[in-house]
């Protein structure tokens, strides 16, 4: 007959059972405890009870979930509860556990919790790189697209830059309405004025132009050959050789195109910027460079060429120069020590005057528009 007592014999798989002392060989339970799951499928909160065998055991009245340690992470929680998700299940399935013991054993256990959390040289490495690519964006606004859209405008085709100064008017309309100069002896007058200063720029009669009823004295071309003059400079202007040397120097800019290079140059800086700040879709560079065009802030090289291609047509009709200068000192008024001239992006308006002043001279060809056609172009918005 076995004596043996069932305190000294075996379980199945030698677990349970008394060493020759007394004392118990029993294996210690492995921790566990209450903790809070979400499967990541649904925003249902689950109470479950968590044990730490070989992985990471959850159990529900209704669930049974198990995750390797390896694949275990943690995640953004509360101060006081350690949240973890796991790299093989649900993307978005998370564990709450707030017990501070059973968290420490679990973190003991998953030696790879912190593999992918943000320390403060990972912070810097993002930082950095941020850095370096905002510089970089930078730097090809400031260098590389001024010299890709020089290279770039030459390829346009020409209707695709008509189309481009079309898309603008939409911006015009949408700025100053529907405000066109219609009177019927100053319509004449102006097309007498541009077909005298179109021939001798040596552009054709695609070239169209508008006289717009707004105070603002200023002109500007758009893409495609055409250009837009203001009432306020025609209230401004004293007599057609003054409004004439505006309207060339606008010629000269369309002549170079440079309109469309500003276009190329400032939409692409704006995408760039808008990448930058998360607009991915561009949106907002189509904005900016439509408003480029009708703000007509051109580069001083861009501005110089454009006196020099006025000041050749006003020789080659016979008119003086000066006048051209006088309007644009009367508008802007003297301007001496507001900004140095080196660093200017636009020549100053007292350089510009001394440039007129000093190419001037005499008138040698007819008046390119009679007092009466002069009274009719001043009052063509009325």
């Amino acid at each position: 007959m076995d004596s043996t007592s069932p305190d000294s014999e075996s379980e199945p798989g030698g677990g349970a059972g008394r060493s020759l002392d007394g004392t118990s060989t029993e294996p210690a339970a492995p921790p566990g405890g209450p903790a809070t799951y979400f499967d990541g499928l649904s925003n249902r909160r689950q109470t479950v009870t968590i044990s730490l065998a070989n992985q990471l055991v959850m159990r529900s009245a209704d669930n049974f979930v198990s995750w390797p340690y390896v694949d275990i992470r943690r995640v953004d929680g509360p101060s006081g509860t350690l949240r973890v998700s796991c790299l093989s299940a649900s993307p978005l399935a998370r564990l709450e556990i707030r017990d501070a013991a059973l968290a420490d054993a679990l973190i003991a256990r998953c030696v790879q919790i912190d593999e992918n959390r943000l320390t403060r040289s990972g912070i810097a490495r993002i930082v950095g790189w941020s850095l370096a690519a905002a510089a970089s964006i930078v730097a090809l606004v400031l260098v590389v697209l001024p010299r890709a859209a020089e290279r770039l405008t030459p390829l346009v085709p020409p209707a695709m830059e008509r189309h481009l100064g079309e898309a603008a008017v939409v911006q015009i309309h949408a700025l100053f309405g529907e405000k066109a100069c219609s009177e019927a002896a100053g319509q004449a007058a102006f097309a007498k004025l541009v077909t005298a200063l179109r021939q001798p720029a040596g552009l054709d009669d695609s070239i169209a132009s508008e006289v717009l009823d707004t105070p603002i004295p200023n002109a500007f071309a758009l893409p495609g050959g055409r250009f837009f003059l203001f009432r306020g400079l025609l209230d401004k202007s004293n007599d057609p050789d003054e409004v004439a040397g505006v309207l060339a120097h606008e010629l000269g800019h369309l002549k170079h195109r440079d309109n469309l290079r500003q276009v190329i140059h400032n939409g692409s800086s704006s995408f760039l910027i808008g990448l930058l700040f998360g607009d991915v879709t561009g949106a907002g560079a189509a904005i900016f460079a439509s408003r480029a065009m009708i703000d007509a802030s051109y580069s001083r090289e861009a501005e110089e060429a454009a006196d020099s291609f006025a000041i050749d047509v006003m020789h080659k009709l016979g008119r003086p120069t000066r006048p051209m200068g006088e309007l644009l000192f009367r508008i802007t008024g003297k301007e001496d020590g507001k900004r140095p001239s080196l660093w200017g992006s636009h020549p100053l308006t007292e350089d510009r005057l001394a440039r007129m002043r000093a190419e001037d001279r005499p008138a040698s060809g007819p008046p390119l528009l009679s007092a009466e056609e002069w009274k009719a172009l001043k009052g063509i918005c009325r």
